[in-house]
């Protein structure tokens, strides 16, 4: 079904700001005297010298918030998190929140609590006893979501979208009888739109040890510090940065929707170049409907830059859906 232009715009209006449960996220606390430590060996950003947000205010900026990585040996992503920095107290150990997928959230806690040791910290997967939302608003839309005390909550990069900028922010609260609140379906959707927008990853459980980090923009993002000290995979990462090994790239793209293809459009569905049919070309990394144009569906996918150069990339299969690729909202660091 085709939107009118005065629908579209209706609909763009209504969705200038929303709030609701994030179900698909999940939350790790890492927490103790010894907790940047562990973290600092383990992520492929630097966690020391992260600003101290207290319960109730939104961390922002890249002195209070990070973008990580969590790499096999091999330097293929495991997880990728929003860090904060968000002790109980002025005078409380250390307490690091990281927001990530939550089909993942109980592995990746497991696989850092294997590296505790006798450290002074504990790794725990949250996300039972704290729900994760997403608040959004447009430079035309309401005043921020207050918070509760007890909330934590960052900030995301901003997104253009619409012809707007639109401001995020997750948020986790600790779960109670009384604080159940049911999804907003239109919020979810411009939520979810936003973050495949954005062009900034977000690894689940079907895209686990997919990929370097460079091959989805990773370090063009900010989620990778080559001046910090080792973590697993880092010699293979910054190989990939130094000696140009990278010939993946992530890229934004669209298609047209239709009910068939809204199951392949999923996270883990492979890409196939006109070229050749028998051997994948990329995959996808994220997909979300465009709330703006419900005829498209908007997908983050990671392919070989030499099937850009010409032929089209097909969804799923060798006759599949064909993808436009569209331009990425930030420059590519180079390799």
């Amino acid at each position: 079904m085709t939107t009118s232009p005065e629908n579209t715009a209706i609909a763009a209006t209504s969705l200038n700001h929303g709030f609701t449960p994030l179900t698909s996220w999940g939350l790790i606390l890492v927490e103790g005297s010894d907790a940047a430590a562990l973290l600092q060996g383990q992520l492929s950003n630097s966690v020391i010298g992260l600003k101290h947000t207290l319960s109730g205010e939104t961390a922002q900026g890249p002195g209070a918030v990070r973008l990580v990585g969590y790499c096999n040996p091999k330097g293929r992503l495991l997880a990728s998190a929003w860090l904060g920095l968000f002790p109980e107290s002025v005078d409380s150990d250390d307490r690091f929140a990281l927001f990530v997928s939550r089909d993942i959230a109980a592995s990746t806690a497991k696989r850092l609590s294997m590296y505790v040791l006798r450290s002074k910290v504990k790794v725990l997967d949250a996300s039972n006893d704290w729900d994760v939302f997403g608040s959004y608003q447009s430079s035309q839309g309401e005043q921020s979501t207050v918070l509760p005390n007890e909330a934590l909550a960052l900030r995301m990069p901003d997104v253009l979208a619409q012809g707007q900028s639109f401001q995020r922010t997750l948020i986790a609260k600790r779960k109670t009888d009384t604080n159940t609140s049911p999804v907003d379906e239109a919020a979810l959707i411009q939520w979810n739109s936003l973050e495949v927008l954005s062009a900034i990853p977000r690894i689940v459980l079907a895209t686990q040890e997919q990929f370097v980090p460079q091959m989805i923009n990773f370090e063009s993002v900010a989620g990778v510090d080559f001046k910090k000290g080792c973590y697993p995979g880092q010699e293979i990462v910054a190989r990939s940065q130094y000696r140009g090994a990278v010939k993946r790239r992530l890229q934004l793209a669209h298609k047209e929707a239709s009910e068939s293809s809204l199951d392949l459009a999923k996270p883990g569905m492979e890409l196939f170049h006109d070229a050749d049919a028998s051997q994948p070309c990329g995959m996808v990394v994220l997909a979300a409907g465009n709330p703006s144009h419900p005829d498209r569906i908007d997908l983050q996918v990671e392919c070989k830059l030499d099937a850009l150069e010409s032929g089209e990339i097909h969804l799923a299969m060798s006759n599949g859906p064909v993808l436009k690729i569209d331009q990425l909202p930030y420059p590519l660091l180079e390799i």
